[in-house]
């Protein structure tokens, strides 16, 4: 398998990765300029950038990138910093692959729509939950997943993780807590859930008095969703909506 394939792989899955690239080089060195290594989250790499202590001192800063989540550019002087014999001067470009973010839109209306298709422009991995029959009428399958089933097994079918965002849009109030229940105990990212204050306040009664989240884990879902910019038809809200999902991803 290709480097490029590997850093596919990373964007649409959950490890993380940096990837390191000699964007110039002056005097002798192991490697030419475009040369470029993956440094997993555990230390281990694919490609190379020439060895050594080269090598090991880069590993060590794409780790510390993959920390911060901030790209850096690097400089070696490979005889009296590193004592590698070749003597030239290296420089490379260490950046995080962001993984691509999972977006599992419960329901299928006119919001959900909308959210659909601006949020695939965005680069979200998009998938659309609805139990309807004829609700997907019109959509394109091969635009993002589509799954006509309830919303309690497609939740099991689903993969979750720290990448995840589940945004619930559902056209009945109680499927709506039921999804909040539900996924808010999966690994995710970011929940949030559409109601006007009314509706939010009934989903915090019920969810602590049926103890299924505390008060804390509550307060982390936003509800009501998106951010508060006086939208009023359906692709308003969901430009509200996706305005907080990118306001989440991009903090992150």
């Amino acid at each position: 398998m290709s480097l490029y394939q590997k850093i596919i792989d990373i964007e649409n899955g959950s490890h993380r990765a940096a990837l390191c690239t000699i964007i110039a080089v002056k005097g002798s060195a192991p490697r030419k300029t475009g040369a470029k290594m993956l440094v997993y989250k555990n230390g281990s790499i694919q490609g190379t950038i020439g060895g050594g202590s080269l090598e090991k001192k880069v590993i060590e800063q794409a780790l510390e990138v993959l920390k911060n989540n901030e790209s850096q550019i690097v400089k070696h002087n490979l005889v009296s910093e590193l004592a590698m014999c070749c003597g030239g001067v290296v420089e490379l470009f260490i950046e995080p692959i962001m993984n691509r973010k999972k977006l599992h839109i419960f329901g299928a209306g006119h919001i959900g729509k909308a959210l659909a298709g601006f949020a695939l422009q965005l680069d979200f991995d998009v998938t659309l939950i609805d139990e309807r029959y004829d609700v997907f009428e019109g959509i394109d399958p091969q635009e993002f997943k589509l799954i006509q089933n309830h919303h309690a097994e497609a939740i099991e079918k689903l993969a979750f993780d720290e990448n995840t965002f589940v945004v619930i849009l559902t056209h009945n109030h109680s499927y709506d807590r039921e999804i909040l229940a539900l996924t808010s105990k999966k690994a995710h990212q970011y929940i949030g859930m559409i109601g006007s204050e009314r509706k939010v306040a009934i989903a915090k009664k019920n969810i602590t008095a049926s103890n299924i989240l505390n008060m804390e884990e509550i307060n982390k879902i936003d509800m009501p969703i998106g951010l508060d910019i006086a939208a009023i038809t359906p692709q308003e809200i969901a430009i509200s909506i996706l305005a907080k999902l990118i306001d989440v991803r991009n903090k992150k």
